[in-house]
Order: C-alpha cells, then sequence, then structure tokens
C-alpha cells in the first residue's frame, strides 16, 4: 500500500518525474530542476511509493524510464500545463512586456519571416527582443527546452508535447539565368542541364532533392553548397538550374528568373513548433498570432522571368 496519499503530489513532483523521464539521468534531471541529486532520488522514491512502481531501472551505465512512468510522464505534462495556467494573468499587455523572446528558424524562413515579425512586435511592445538560433532539424528535445518560445521550420518532430501550426505552402520553383538560358520545357531538358544543390553540412539535402531521386529524376549536380545563399553565384552567367523554395526569389535568388519544374511535385510546407507548456500563455498566444500575420502577408511567387 503507499505510504503517501496521491493527494500529497505537487507540482514540483510532477516536474521531477518529467525531468527524469525526459533527462534519462538523475544527474541531468538535478542540473535542470537546479536541485541536488540526493533531493532527485528523495522525490523518485516518493513517486515511487505514491505508484508502486519502480519508474526507473539500469540500463548499462545510465537509467530507462519503465513503460510506467513514460505513461506517467506523459500526464504530468498535461497536468504541469494545467497548473501553469491557473497562474497566468488574464490580460496581457504588450506595450508592459519587457522579455526577450528565443526563436529558432533556419536561414531561408529567417529571413522571410522575422524581420517583420520583429517590426509587429515592437510597434506593440517596445520593451520586446528576439534572439534568433539556427534550428537545423528541429527535435522535440529542442522545443522542450525552457528559454526556446517558439521554432519556425518544414519539419515536425513526433512528439505528443510539442504543437504545431501551419503557416504557409511553398512551392518548388527552378531558378536560372535568363540572360544565358531558357526554362527547361521538358523532364528531358530538366534533366540534362547541369545543376546547383543545397548540401547541408550534416549531410542533409533538401526535400525535393529527394523526392526527385526517388522518382529516378537524374540530374548532373556540379556544385553543392551548404545553405540557400551560395547558389546563386553559381547559376549567374551560366546554363545551370537550381531547384529552391519559390519565396527564395524574395531576396536571396533575386534578379535570377523561375520557372515551374516541368514535372508534378509537392509544395514545401512551413509550420511554427512550439512546447505544448506554452499553450495558455497569453505571451505566447499573442506571438503565435503576430507571426501568423507576418505569414498571411507572403505573396506566392510566380514562375516567370523578372522584368
Amino acid at each position: 500500500m503507499s505510504q503517501i496519499d496521491a493527494l500529497d503530489l505537487d507540482g514540483r513532483l510532477l516536474q521531477l518525474l518529467v525531468a527524469v523521464v525526459e533527462e534519462r539521468s538523475v544527474t541531468r534531471a538535478a542540473e535542470r530542476l537546479q536541485l541536488t541529486q540526493s533531493a532527485v532520488s528523495h522525490g523518485l522514491e516518493r513517486l515511487r511509493q505514491v505508484t508502486g512502481d519502480a519508474l526507473v531501472v539500469r540500463a548499462g551505465r545510465g537509467i530507462t524510464p519503465t513503460a510506467r512512468a513514460e505513461e506517467l510522464a506523459a500526464t504530468a505534462r498535461g497536468l504541469l500545463d494545467s497548473l501553469r495556467g491557473l497562474a497566468q494573468p488574464a490580460h496581457f499587455d504588450p506595450a508592459a512586456c519587457t522579455t526577450t523572446l528565443h526563436i529558432a528558424a533556419n536561414p531561408l524562413q529567417r529571413d522571410l519571416l522575422l524581420p517583420p515579425l520583429l517590426a509587429r512586435l515592437q510597434a506593440a511592445a517596445p520593451g520586446v527582443s528576439l534572439r534568433i538560433v539556427n534550428s537545423g532539424v528541429p527535435t522535440a528535445e529542442m522545443l522542450r527546452d525552457p528559454a526556446l518560445h517558439l521554432v519556425v521550420s518544414p519539419r515536425r518532430p513526433d512528439a505528443d508535447d510539442v504543437l504545431h501550426q501551419p503557416l504557409f505552402d511553398d512551392a518548388w520553383l527552378v531558378f536560372f539565368d535568363a540572360t544565358v538560358r531558357e526554362a527547361p520545357a521538358t523532364r528531358a531538358a530538366y534533366e540534362n542541364a547541369d545543376h546547383v544543390c543545397v548540401r547541408y553540412e550534416d549531410g542533409r539535402s533538401l526535400e525535393i532533392d529527394r523526392f526527385l531521386a526517388d522518382r529516378g529524376i537524374k540530374r548532373r549536380v556540379m556544385a553543392q553548397v551548404p545553405d540557400f545563399s551560395g547558389v546563386a553565384p553559381f547559376l549567374r552567367g551560366t546554363a545551370r538550374l537550381a531547384t529552391l523554395p519559390a519565396l527564395t526569389a524574395v531576396n536571396l535568388m533575386r534578379g535570377l528568373a523561375a520557372a515551374p519544374l516541368p514535372l508534378p511535385c509537392p509544395p514545401m510546407p512551413m509550420h511554427m513548433l512550439w512546447h505544448r507548456r506554452w499553450q495558455a500563455d497569453p505571451m505566447h498566444a499573442w506571438l503565435r498570432a503576430e507571426l501568423g500575420a507576418v505569414a498571411g502577408t507572403l505573396q506566392p511567387i510566380p514562375g516567370e522571368h523578372p522584368s
């Protein structure tokens, strides 16, 4: 029989359980919660008495949560969000807000969305500033960082505690130098051209590149660059092609011509992502609404030669 009534559980014990399950280490959980290891171990023992479960077991040199612990942690996250909601003010005044908002984004979405977002935020909240970091491929662990408010990315981690909202769908276009060549009108013309592709430093390629490869589209890739900003110099004055998101035409590919691919391909979705802890936060709801408004101002980029 439990030696502690379940009603004696409090938010700190629930937070401790979530930290141990997510960190899979008493030491790292203690660092995250700014507690001693003995305090975390004591809290685990109290939780064991309530739940009647070991909660964590040895796995090599570390520990791993039991199935029951994983289940309880999922429930605890929701309870913690509700507790935080009780402490949130019913009204949020942007003009009185003085904080730095941390947003993760890669160069395309950073340059498109975040400068106009900052302008909108500061018009209503002069005390707000932004800190931008690279998102890479966002993970659930990244979004669980309590310092991170929002991630903008086409990729969504599969995690119950990560929420998302679509921002826009972008098309894929073929970019080229119209002073040298015309747009490829057929699949054969597209395949027979020389191409420039983005290949990130961690080895990832763009979704469109994987899509084309999976469908047997063969291209002669003459240059691979680590980000979108390196593509344009390899196109100007040449007959090479590059297949990129249409919205790169706004800045990175300005002055080059663009046309639709001569074969069907899916759009590139863009999302904003946040951890469930922020869902009921009025400041965060304001931030999400402002970013959604910025995304709503983006205009589709037609696949045409520049004037």
